[in-house]
């Protein structure tokens, strides 16, 4: 049990050890003073709420990606899926017009041939087939001029002349016959076989052959495909809804992914008369200059319906900014200063638009960093 006195100790002791850490603390050096930090700043003026000036060598100059705007024609509708197609009246597509074997062939792909050029040498049994007919033909002729002559001498009846007659034209009608499916061969001079020529001039595009390999008249696939690549077709689709935008000889863009920043001209060759019953689309044909050759059968492409004569600034989605129903461009005036730009859209694609008013031709845009721009505004 404790007594007065242990009490009186004890609470004592609490009172010097309170007065000893007040006299720490307030005896221990004192901190310095917490100041303010200033917020970084940019460093770009604001003039008049649409003109942003940055200092030589400004981070955020770095950030921006600043393109030249290009006038194009302006388009009517959305690019339209499509692919690059032959040109069928550029375009011969060659099979074996008879039975046979390839003996030898002079040509590979990507030859240029001339008209009537040899593609392939054949071994054709059935080019006995022509002789005979022939020689059928030449007899058919004698006994027809013996029963005329004989007719005319009153030695012969009519019945045996007609007889005769109707005999020479069957031996002549089998004989044109059997040149026309030999009409492409032609025996090759000193040389066993017949040789496969080509009706038109230009590039050997395929080749389905090689040597030694049977042929038949009736294969799924032609042996080669001549072919002018400097003229080309580009089949695409139109939907019901747009098809009273698209005419016959309406100029057209075509892009393909293969060449992002090329631009091929064409125009509309024919429109299909059927909608299609499933995508209710309906089919386009168009003609495209390929001179430089860089556009391939079979590659996907965009084609474009276009005004004609009318070109607009086109500029990537990504440089205008939408602020409710007006749409802005940030325009490098100088280097350092933007300003940006209130315009009027002409034609929203998915990827790029094209301005109407208040752009021009080869005016300097931010095709990257526009929305860090309007915050550096504040949305001004």
């Amino acid at each position: 049990m404790n007594t007065p006195n242990t009490k009186t100790l004890a609470a004592a002791g609490a009172v010097l050890l309170v007065a000893a850490a007040g006299y720490y603390w307030l005896s221990r050096p004192s901190a310095p003073a917490l100041q303010p930090v200033a917020a970084p700043t940019s460093g770009a003026q604001i003039e008049g709420g649409r003109l942003l000036r940055f200092p030589a060598g400004a981070p955020q100059l770095s950030y921006l990606r600043i393109e030249a705007v290009q006038s194009l024609p302006a388009p009517l509708i959305e690019p339209l899926n499509g692919r690059v197609a032959y040109d069928d009246n550029a375009t011969a597509r060659i099979f074996a017009p008879v039975s046979g074997r390839i003996l030898a062939l002079p040509v590979q792909a990507g030859d240029r041939v001339a008209a009537g050029a040899s593609l392939a040498v054949l071994d054709i049994p059935d080019y006995a087939d022509l002789q005979k007919a022939d020689a059928d033909r030449r007899m058919r002729q004698s006994a027809y001029d013996r029963a005329k002559l004989l007719f005319e001498n009153e030695a012969l009846a009519r019945k045996d002349l007609e007889a005769a007659e109707n005999d020479l034209a069957g031996a002549e009608a089998e004989s044109a016959r059997a040149h026309a499916r030999l009409r492409n061969l032609r025996p090759i001079s000193g040389q066993s076989g017949f040789a496969l020529r080509t009706p038109l001039a230009g590039i050997v595009t395929e080749r389905q052959a090689n040597p030694g390999m049977e042929v038949r008249p009736d294969q799924d696939r032609p042996l080669f495909v001549v072919s002018d690549p400097a003229h080309l077709w580009v089949i695409a689709e139109v939907a019901e809804k747009d098809l009273a935008r698209v005419r016959v000889g309406q100029p057209v863009g075509v892009e393909v992914d293969a060449y992002p920043q090329r631009r091929f001209g064409g125009r509309v060759l024919a429109v299909g008369d059927v909608v299609d019953s499933q995508s209710r689309r309906v089919p386009v044909r168009c003609s495209v200059d390929n001179g430089e050759r860089l556009l391939k059968p079979e590659m996907f492409a965009r084609v474009t319906p276009e005004t004609e004569g009318v070109h607009l600034p086109r500029v990537p989605n990504s440089a205008v900014v939408t602020e409710g129903v007006n749409d802005f461009v940030f325009v490098e005036k100088t280097p350092g200063v933007i300003e940006k730009r209130p315009v009027k859209l002409a034609f929203r694609g998915h990827e790029a638009s094209f301005v109407r008013d208040g752009l021009s031709a080869g005016e300097r845009v931010i095709t990257a960093g526009a929305l860090l721009l309007n915050a550096e505004l504040g949305g001004a």
